[in-house]
C-alpha cells in the first residue's frame, strides 16, 4: 500500500514526527486540506515589475545635458515610478475585490491613477530628447492608453451592496474589512519569529478565518453572531502574535512556541465550529422557507404527484 512521505522538514509532517505541531499535523492517511489549499497567487507578475524599470536609464541619462535637462529626467523617473508603485497596489486591491462577494470600490483608484501617470512620464521623457509639445503630448496619450489596455481600470462599482439591505451589506463590508487587516497583521508579525512553520500555521488559521468571513458575506444577518469573533477575537490574536514573535525571535522559547501553537489550535476550533453553526441556522432557516412555501401550495390546490 501507498504510504505518504514525511519527516521533518516536509510540510505536512506525519503523527510520529516529534516535530509535529499539534493535531493540525495529519498522518499518512490524513485527508485533511493540503498545505496550498485557499492559498492565494500574488496578482502581482512580470508585466507590473517591468515597468519599474525605464526609470532606471532615465536616472543615468539624467547625468549629462545641465541642470534643466537634470530636473526633467529625474521628474520623469520620479514618476513612472510612482506609477509602477500605483499599479501594484492598485492590481492587489483588485484581487481582494474580487475574492470577496461582498466589497466596496477602492475609494482612491490606483489602475487609473497609474494609467494617468506613466502618460505624464512617457510626455516628460519625450520632452527630455525631443523639446516641444506634440511629441510629448501623443507619446503620453499613447502609453496612457496602453496601460489601460494592458491592466484595465479599477473596479468602479460596489458588489455585492444593491438592493434593499444595502446598510447591513455596507455594515459586513466595513467588518471584514477590519477582520482582513487583523489577519495581514497577523501574517506580518509572525514572519518576525523567523520560523517557516510557524507562518505556515497562522496561513492555516487565516483560511479558517476567512471561511467565516465569506458566510456572513453570504448572509448578512450573521454579522450579530460573528461580529465578535471578526474584530474583538482576531484584534486579540494579532497582539498575541506580535508578542510572541518578538519573545520567540529573541529566546527561541520551546514553551512560548507550544502555547502559542495551542492558542492557534483553540482559536481555529471555536471559528471553524461559529462557521457550522451558522451554516446550519441557515440550512434550517431554508428547511423552513420550503415548508411555509409547500403549505401555501396545498391550500391553493397544488400538490405533487
Amino acid at each position: 500500500m501507498a504510504r505518504r512521505f514525511g519527516g521533518k522538514f516536509s510540510p505536512r509532517p506525519s503523527q510520529d514526527d516529534p516535530a509535529a505541531d499539534g493535531p493540525a499535523a495529519g498522518g499518512a492517511g490524513d485527508a485533511g486540506p493540503g498545505p496550498y489549499d485557499g492559498a492565494r497567487v500574488d496578482p502581482v507578475g512580470a508585466r507590473a515589475n517591468l515597468l519599474f524599470i525605464p526609470a532606471i536609464p532615465m536616472v543615468f541619462m539624467s547625468l549629462s545635458g545641465g541642470a534643466v535637462r537634470l530636473a526633467l529626467a529625474l521628474a520623469a523617473a520620479g514618476v513612472l515610478t510612482l506609477a509602477a508603485w500605483l499599479l501594484r497596489e492598485g492590481l492587489r486591491a483588485e484581487a481582494a475585490y474580487r475574492v470577496r462577494k461582498v466589497a466596496r470600490r477602492p475609494a482612491f483608484p490606483r489602475k487609473i491613477a497609474a494609467s494617468i501617470l506613466t502618460g505624464i512620464g512617457a510626455g516628460l521623457a519625450a520632452y527630455w530628447s525631443e523639446p516641444g509639445l506634440a511629441a510629448p503630448i501623443l507619446y503620453g496619450f499613447i502609453a496612457a492608453g496602453l496601460h489601460v489596455v494592458a491592466f484595465g481600470p479599477d473596479p468602479l462599482r460596489d458588489k455585492g451592496l444593491e438592493g434593499t439591505g444595502r446598510f447591513q451589506h455596507d455594515r459586513v463590508a466595513r467588518v471584514v474589512d477590519e477582520g482582513e487587516e487583523h489577519l495581514r497583521a497577523m501574517a506580518e508579525a509572525i514572519r518576525r519569529a523567523g520560523d517557516r512553520r510557524l507562518e505556515e500555521r497562522v496561513e492555516r488559521f487565516q483560511r479558517t478565518a476567512r471561511e467565516l468571513f465569506r458566510t456572513v458575506e453570504e448572509d448578512p444577518r450573521d454579522l450579530t453572531q460573528a461580529r465578535r469573533y471578526m474584530t474583538v477575537y482576531l484584534a486579540g490574536a494579532r497582539d498575541a502574535t506580535a508578542r510572541f514573535a518578538d519573545i520567540f525571535a529573541r529566546s527561541r522559547d520551546a514553551q512560548a512556541r507550544a502555547d502559542y501553537l495551542a492558542l492557534l489550535d483553540d482559536l481555529e476550533q471555536n471559528f471553524a465550529a461559529r462557521t457550522r453553526k451558522m451554516l446550519l441556522d441557515d440550512r434550517s432557516d431554508l428547511t423552513i422557507e420550503i415548508e411555509v412555501l409547500r403549505e401555501r401550495l396545498q391550500r391553493e390546490g397544488v400538490r405533487a404527484d
